[in-house]
């Protein structure tokens, strides 16, 4: 059994899995650690990951990105919009307010939404973890941003089902971070807590959290975010000096083309990179459009100003993430700086600035996250035994609980889960109804959520069920913030306590009692506190009562925006029919290759392996089938079906392999020939103990094969090797065997102790 932690970046994927000596990062088929997180749909099968990203170029119109950006969003937001301008493929809204994105595929065009998408691409990380580790892979953790909301929570769910993962927990990236980053070190204060800034400027994000590590311990105090700013706004930022530059310099407008468009922003990102060790660096594209090549330089301080204003948000989620946890900048001990966007030194001496401290860099920008996800998933996993360490994360927003449209007076403002609420936790309410009625989760503050969010989250109807003599009936229902931080009705239990037959401790329809608790997760083991408080609160409801009847009611839940379970199963059908096709095309293309492979091998071999065993109309047979078959492959057979692949190398077998037998013959025979001798010589040494009768028995045996094989090899030795030998190996094999079966029966019927048995 094996646990793999997933960090599905905007950009790249990273895979680390959990070993017996600590955790690995997983190599792509290219030997790389980190993976494009490209799907690329060609005429007949898709291309995934790396291959995905070979094609990208190529075919821009069926190549998605960047797809985390779209998923569990509205076509209609503003960001949305902006987003979509840059890709290259088609868009339109969905029937539901979501995005559908439309490629062309075997012909036709086909849609998907970003939820599938993604699913292809937990599909292709599951196939490369299954492939490194040579076993079936489905438990694991996936990292995700701190301000997903549940819609987007839900998606990566449910994208991971239909892929045939299981999710132990959906985990926050910079908790992840922390936990590879706290989980090692042992050099923590033992007076107090130890608290660390995590900064991680991912390519299209930005989060900061605060951590408090003691030992043994961790808890996250704050997240906050900015999802519109990561490295690829610095790219762009270039990408627009170039392209205006160019339209000045060589009257070509990039904008126009989107080929262009791919190729000048690869360009930019590559500059950036060299700018982050340089004070300067040249730009040079060949034939960037209009068959023109470009040239361009750049200073990193004329750098710096173009970006000015990014390196300035950078630091507001900064700010808001010392506010959020009630710090100020003297308690920090430490600022970890991860992520790929994260190397721009402008960006280091912006938040040195602002911590009055320079920057860590511990962990591996691009692997800490992934680390995380699998440490956490060794935790959560009954297989593997992990040290005693305590991983508290906390609520991104706000959480606020409606019954029948109204809402409920618990805790601070009506807030059922605030923000900071640790995850997971568990709420226990008491209502009072005569019939069904419906809980609604909504978020409760606008501002704290990303622009363009619904407030709405989900809906819970309870029953129906009866209350006896129309009383209100007391429902006790338990609410919980599970590890994936996406809030779901446990239960709903009625409690009916009787004296005689009367109602006792009867409460209004609005008085609504709370009983809660975090759970500690340890190990994956929750401490059941939630469960024993609400076993305990049943009983002390019982005290005094004659009788007490309870009975679980059912649960229907309303997601806002989410997939049903009949969307689901019709999107895994969908996945299984496309990878069947990936893999027909796969095994196509394979049978080309090994034709293709056969036609160059062959001719080659027939003029100097095969030379002398093939006759000249053998040769000129040959060579003229193999050139029609090379002919065939480069052009009506460019894009034929595996059988007929296979039936042109099976023809071309037919006419290579007497000579391919001769050729494998000739040492074969030469090999059976010095074993009949050995065994002819060691039954004559074996003759010297037997009577004068059985030894003559032997020796003329002996004699008989000696004699056959020295006329056979001489008829041999006298004919050509371009034909068809005289005898075969097999048959100087099968002499072999008759002697010993002749010879071993000799020496048992006689009892000789020089039996070769």
């Amino acid at each position: 059994m094996s646990v793999v932690g997933f960090d599905i970046g905007n950009e790249n994927c990273v895979i680390a899995v959990v070993k017996q000596r600590g955790i690995d990062v997983l190599l792509n088929d290219e030997s790389k650690r980190e993976t494009p997180a490209i799907v690329c749909f060609g005429e007949k099968q898709r291309f995934l990951g790396s291959a995905g990203a070979a094609s990208a170029v190529m075919n821009p119109k069926s190549t998605v990105s960047q797809v985390k950006r779209l998923i569990g969003r509205k076509f209609s937001e503003p960001e949305i919009q902006r987003e979509l301008k840059m890709f290259p493929v088609e868009t339109s809204e969905a029937s539901d307010g979501g995005i559908l994105i439309h490629l062309r595929y075997l012909g036709g065009t086909h849609s998907f939404t970003p939820v599938q998408i993604m699913a292809m691409l937990f599909a292709h990380l599951k196939d490369l973890a299954e492939k490194s580790l040579e076993m079936p892979v489905s438990d694991c953790v996936i990292g995700i941003p701190s301000y997903f909301t549940e819609l987007q929570r839900r998606a990566y769910l449910d994208a991971a089902a239909i892929s045939g993962l299981k999710p132990f927990r959906l985990m926050h990236d910079c908790t992840a971070t922390a936990l590879s980053y706290g989980i090692y070190k042992t050099d923590f204060s033992s007076s107090g807590q130890t608290i660390v800034a995590f900064v991680d400027i991912g390519q299209c994000d930005t989060q900061v959290s605060i951590a408090s590590f003691e030992a043994g311990h961790m808890k996250i105090l704050s997240h906050t975010f900015d999802r519109s700013v990561g490295g690829r706004d610095f790219d762009e930022v270039l990408f627009h000096h170039f392209a205006a530059l160019f339209k000045d310099q060589y009257h070509i407008d990039v904008y126009s083309n989107v080929r262009a468009c791919i190729r000048l922003r690869a360009a930019c990102e590559k500059l950036k990179k060299v700018l982050s060790a340089n004070a300067e660096a040249p730009l040079n594209i060949e034939c960037l459009m209009d068959e023109k090549d470009v040239r361009g330089f750049i200073k990193r301080e004329e750098f710096e100003k173009l970006t000015w204003g990014l390196l300035e948000r950078i630091v507001v989620p900064c700010n808001k993430a010392l506010a959020d946890a009630r710090l100020t900048v003297d308690k920090i001990h430490s600022v970890e700086l991860v992520g790929s966007g994260s190397r721009i030194p402008a960006i280091t001496r912006s938040l040195a600035s602002l911590f009055k401290r320079e920057p860590s860099r511990k962990l591996n920008a691009s692997e800490c996250v992934a680390r995380g996800c699998a440490l956490q998933g060794a935790m959560l996993s009954p297989a593997f035994r992990v040290r005693e360490y305590e991983v508290q994360d906390s609520l991104s927003f706000s959480i606020r609980l409606l019954v029948d449209g109204s809402p409920i007076s618990t805790g601070a403002n009506g807030i059922l889960f605030p923000k900071g609420q640790p995850i997971p936790s568990i709420k226990v309410l008491t209502f009072h109804r005569s019939n069904s009625f419906i809980l609604e989760a909504i978020y409760a503050y606008l501002d704290e959520l990303p622009p363009g969010t619904s407030l709405n989250i989900s809906c819970f109807k309870i029953g129906p069920f009866q209350g006896s003599q129309s009383e209100k009936t007391r429902i006790k229902v338990k609410i919980h913030l599970n590890l994936h931080g996406i809030v779901r009705v446990e239960s709903a239990t009625l409690v009916e306590d009787y004296v005689g037959k009367s109602f006792v401790d009867q409460m209004d329809i609005d008085d609504v009692s709370v009983s809660g608790s975090s759970e500690r997760i340890s190990n994956g083991v929750e401490d059941g506190t939630a469960q024993s408080e609400f076993a305990h609160a049943s009983a002390n409801a019982a005290t005094n009562e004659k009788a007490t009847r309870r009975l679980e009611l059912p649960i229907s839940e309303i997601i806002n925006g989410g997939m049903t379970e009949g969307e689901i199963s019709e999107a895994l059908d969908k996945e299984l029919q496309l990878a069947q096709q990936d893999q027909i095309m796969e095994e196509t293309k394979n049978k080309k290759n090994a034709l293709e492979s056969y036609v160059y091998e062959m001719r080659n071999k027939l003029f100097n392996t095969y030379r002398s065993f093939a006759s000249d109309q053998e040769r000129e047979d040959i060579s003229r089938s193999l050139q029609q078959t090379e002919d065939w492959l480069y052009d009506e057979g460019d894009d034929e079906t595996e059988n007929a692949y296979v039936s042109k190398l099976d023809d071309l077998k037919k006419l290579v392999d007497p000579i391919d037998s001769r050729y494998k013959d000739e040492d074969a025979r030469v090999q059976a020939t010095r074993d009949l001798l050995k065994c002819i010589e060691d039954y004559r040494m074996a003759a010297d103990s037997l009577s004068p009768k059985d030894k003559e028995l032997l020796i003329s045996e002996c004699t008989k094969a000696e004699q056959w094989i020295r006329e056979k090899t001489q008829q041999q030795d006298s004919m050509p090797q371009n034909i068809n030998p005289v005898f075969w190996s097999s048959d100087i094999k099968s002499k072999t065997d008759e002697l010993n079966s002749t010879c071993k029966h000799i020496l048992r019927s006689r009892g000789s102790p020089n039996s070769s048995d």
